[in-house]
């Protein structure tokens, strides 16, 4: 009898394990979307940076209290926050502390931590990220960043 309790354990263990990255390769495609808008990012191509959300009205952004609705919002949100006259250079971006769940085989989550630097100005925070899996590949449906810690170097 302890045996099959304990195979049933490690059975539940291992389903329960399994939830919290997105299953097969998906984890590896979902991390996948943040690298490649870090390196877009670190080059300065806000175009490029978009490519990791869904090009769609319904992407919702949540920063500082203001919600922005739709891609094109964002886009126009980045761009003015970023690159908009005056600005200094869009900064180094990273990512840290990221942590993948799956919400079945076409949605995850992810949570984490950037940080900003742009000159002597550190910016971090955190951010949870839904994600879904489209025709595209894995894009983002909702960001909410909290509003970003600012400090010297």
């Amino acid at each position: 009898m302890p045996s099959v309790v304990l195979a049933l354990m490690w059975s539940l263990g291992v389903a329960i394990s399994a939830q919290t990255e997105p299953p097969g390769g998906d984890a590896k495609d979902v991390r996948a979307v943040l690298d490649a808008q870090v390196v877009a990012w670190n080059k300065g191509d806000i175009d490029g940076f978009m490519k990791g959300y869904w090009k769609n009205e319904k992407l919702t952004f949540i920063s500082g209290g203001n919600i922005t609705q739709g891609w094109d919002a964002t886009r126009e949100r980045y761009i003015k926050r970023y690159q908009a006259e005056g600005k200094d250079k869009m900064g180094t971006l990273s990512f840290d502390e990221v942590h993948t769940e799956s919400f079945g085989t076409d949605a995850a989550m992810v949570r984490g931590q950037f940080k900003l630097v742009r000159g002597e100005q550190i910016d971090t925070g955190r951010f949870t990220l839904l994600l879904r899996k489209t025709p595209d590949g894995w894009r983002i449906v909702h960001d909410h960043t909290s509003v970003p810690e600012k400090g010297k170097k």
